[in-house]
């Protein structure tokens, strides 16, 4: 094992917090994967692999703590009786097994949790609605009721047992969660709470519920576990609400006597994205100029996050005393072994969080199962049993052919050369990444070449490995003759997509009349990436996408100058709310002057305008379903716009010539040694790239099934009607890794 040096020592030394200690500065801090308690096999494999990888601490997602605090249908934890405690308990052996210490965060919305399933209603500090869209797309649909001192008392008691289950299922970390704009936040903030009683008013008195919360938790549970608090120091409302300077720092100097660590953070929920923030926005440490502060106030350990995945930036924070311990959500998912990696002095292994959000985006559309833009074995860990860093070896020594060396292709290629296949991976770009290498031209989303990075370091040191294996770049586009006369055994087929040079788009289905990316006037996004001129001066993006290309593009144009106007049939960047970059994005937009035409679509494209209509008006979808052409009307919302260049943002399509021609030719297949050929990623159909990514793990990790082109059945963790629960007696529905 090799050692890094004294450099890094610090980073694996153990630290105090009360009465535990955490084995290394490493701390998971709560956040969500869709698994809560309905599902305690997912939990138990994604957390209990970090202890494995080296995470000193690894917390729960929010918590709830009584079925007041329901957040259905987001897919939460919950510690509301022995049911709950009992599904729980995996995930905590689990990570004892590695030495690591678990934490379970204590979670109480008020509004902010709906009660979809309980249909209860919450407490608080005075009655209001959630600002948050507790439904997705839905803000202000909840409210709470205002506590009386009656109704404190019980809240407060609903945290204790609470606490005092956490304990007893074998947590060694209660975090009382304040961030966010939860639960005891909602009491200190005088956003939320204009009481004029002892609960309301000064800054004592806002205070007081969370301080006599925590005093009550800590005689109730001793010193059999370590309190913690997660607040936001410093919501980001100005004197509206928590600023550091003022009643921040003041709440850690009142707080700390009663706690062991402090976990802190900045920001709140309806713009949470502050605290998590996307890398098109932030930076590595982004939080520190709050957070380093907070020392001042308090001589208890404090962690806090800022996507940390450089070590270098790591020792920066502690040994300047910004904070004890390192806290990390996403670079946590993206390489549960960074820690282990550190100390290895493999830091070109380590899969460095991109920053994109796409994991959190399943939280905010609902609590699906999360994923990963870099790791595709996120979420996988029971239901597939994949490992991160454990591939099985290869059954057989046939070799394999991969054409495309993107997103699904190098991963593909790279887990067949894990498992000791032999690969041949071409590619008629220069670089490793495929379309990645374009994307992470555009403005604030450098940081998504990361993708491409890892893959590239670890395919080149397969190589080395497998001399038998290659990498062939900057060739000429293989044909179906060229495949079949390679001599591979099995072909992999990853040839990428295109955005339709048509126009071809969801709402018709077909292409938008006068739309042809070979005219001077008209660009798809690849031809803006290969530099295609002129462009002219007023810029219009036709844009029938939901996510990053068409805000993307804007900006860029409008920061070199062009007038640049987006019509967009729904909301630009639509999904950019789920990943936290939306609220940022559109700022940006309007800072740059940028025209945003809603709900607008495009039924004709000429040389300098394009005629462009409501969605909801004349023509809309009802009246022209199948016509392709839209019916016109003196009165209808038809208008023309002029322009100067049209860029094409529609429906993309896949490049799957090669792969049809050969699966044309199947009949040849034998002569010329070939068993199979698969297509996959974005080849098969159009995805994002943790989707394409993932797409090429699969395929490589079950390529001897059956069926490999068809994914195989997971484990699924389902209640099962009239089976009782009897450990010891039904080993079979224990949960084991």
């Amino acid at each position: 094992m090799a050692n890094t040096g004294s450099a890094y020592d610090i980073l694996f030394t153990p630290i105090k917090i009360g009465p535990k200690t955490l084995k290394n500065r490493f701390y998971q801090v709560p956040h969500c994967i869709g698994a809560g308690t309905n599902y305690p096999g997912f939990q138990m494999a994604h957390r209990g692999l970090k202890a494995e990888g080296g995470w000193g601490a690894i917390n729960t997602e929010q918590c709830s703590i009584h079925p007041e605090c329901d957040d259905s249908l987001r897919i939460t934890a919950r510690i509301w009786d022995e049911g709950d405690m009992r599904n729980l308990r995996p995930m905590v052996d689990h990570i004892h097994q590695h030495g690591a210490l678990a934490g379970c965060e204590l979670f109480y919305g008020g509004p902010h949790a709906p009660g979809l399933e309980t249909r209860t209603i919450s407490r608080g500090p005075n009655q209001y609605n959630s600002d948050f869209a507790t439904v997705p797309g839905c803000p202000g649909f909840t409210y709470n009721h205002m506590a009386d001192e009656d109704e404190i008392d019980r809240l407060q008691q609903h945290y204790v047992n609470a606490a005092l289950r956490a304990r007893d299922t074998g947590y060694d970390i209660v975090d009382v969660y304040g961030a966010h704009a939860y639960g005891p936040m909602q009491w200190l903030n005088p956003y939320y709470n204009t009481r004029t009683d002892k609960y309301g008013g000064s800054f004592e008195n806002r205070a007081r519920f969370w301080i006599e919360t925590l005093e009550r938790i800590r005689k109730a549970v001793g010193n059999d576990v370590a309190l913690v608090t997660r607040c936001s120091i410093d919501t980001l409302y100005g004197d509206a609400g928590v600023e550091v300077g003022e009643d921040g720092l003041k709440f850690i100097e009142l707080a700390s006597p009663y706690l062991d660590m402090w976990n802190v953070n900045i920001g709140d929920i309806t713009e949470w994205g502050e605290d998590a923030g996307p890398s098109r926005f932030y930076r590595i440490g982004h939080q520190n100029e709050w957070i380093r502060h907070i020392k001042q106030a308090t001589n208890k350990p404090v962690v806090a996050v800022g996507r940390y995945y450089d070590p270098e930036k790591m020792l920066e924070v502690i040994n300047t005393g910004v904070v004890d311990i390192i806290g990390a959500a996403r670079p946590s998912i993206a390489d549960p072994f960074m820690p282990n990696k550190i100390r290895e002095g493999r830091f070109e292994d380590i899969r460095t969080c991109i920053g994109c959000n796409v994991c959190i985006s399943r939280w905010e559309m609902g609590g699906v199962p999360f994923i990963c833009t870099q790791n595709a074995t996120a979420g996988e860990e029971y239901r597939r049993g994949w490992h991160p860093e454990k591939f099985e070896p290869a059954k057989s020594d046939k070799d394999v052919l991969v054409v495309g060396a993107g997103p699904a292709g190098s991963e593909c290629a790279r887990v067949l050369m894990e498992r000791g296949y032999t690969v041949h991976l071409v590619d008629a770009r220069d670089k490793i990444g495929g379309y990645v290498n374009d994307v992470a031209t555009l403005p604030g989303l450098g940081e998504w070449g990361y993708h491409r990075d890892y893959r590239e370091i670890q395919l080149n040191k397969l190589v080395k490995k497998n001399k038998q294996s290659q990498i062939a770049l900057g060739q000429k586009r293989m044909t179906a003759d060229d495949v079949l006369n390679y001599g591979a055994a099995r072909v992999v087929i990853a040839t990428g997509a295109h955005w339709s040079p048509i126009g071809l788009n969801h709402r018709t289905q077909k292409p938008i009349p006068g739309a042809d990316a070979s005219l001077p006037h008209v660009l798809t996004p690849e031809q803006v990436f290969e530099g295609k001129k002129p462009v002219g001066k007023r810029v219009m993006i036709i844009n029938y996408d939901p996510y990053y290309m068409a805000p993307s593009l804007a900006e860029k144009f409008a920061r070199a100058g062009h007038e640049v106007t987006i019509a967009s049939v729904g909301g630009v960047g639509a999904y950019m709310e789920y990943t936290l970059e939306g609220p940022n994005t559109h700022r940006m937009l309007h800072e740059l002057d940028i025209t945003i035409l809603g709900e607008t679509g495009c039924s004709r494209i000429e040389p300098g305008r394009v005629e462009l209509f409501s969605i909801y008006g004349e023509g809309s979808k009802r009246q022209y379903k199948g016509s392709g052409q839209l019916p016109r009307k003196e009165n209808d919302s038809h208008h023309w716009h002029e322009c100067d260049t049209v860029i094409l943002i529609t429906s993309r399509r896949s490049n799957d010539s090669l792969f049809r021609e050969l699966k044309a030719r199947k009949s040849e297949w034998a002569k010329n040694g070939i068993d199979n050929v698969f297509v996959i990623g974005d080849a098969e159909a159009p995805r994002i790239i943790a989707d394409a990514t993932f797409d090429g793990h699969r395929l490589a990790r079950e390529i001897e099934d059956e069926s490999p082109q068809h994914q195989k059945p997971f484990k699924r963790e389902q209640k099962v009607w009239g089976v009782a629960y009897n450990p010891g007696e039904n080993p079979e529905l224990e949960w084991r890794l």
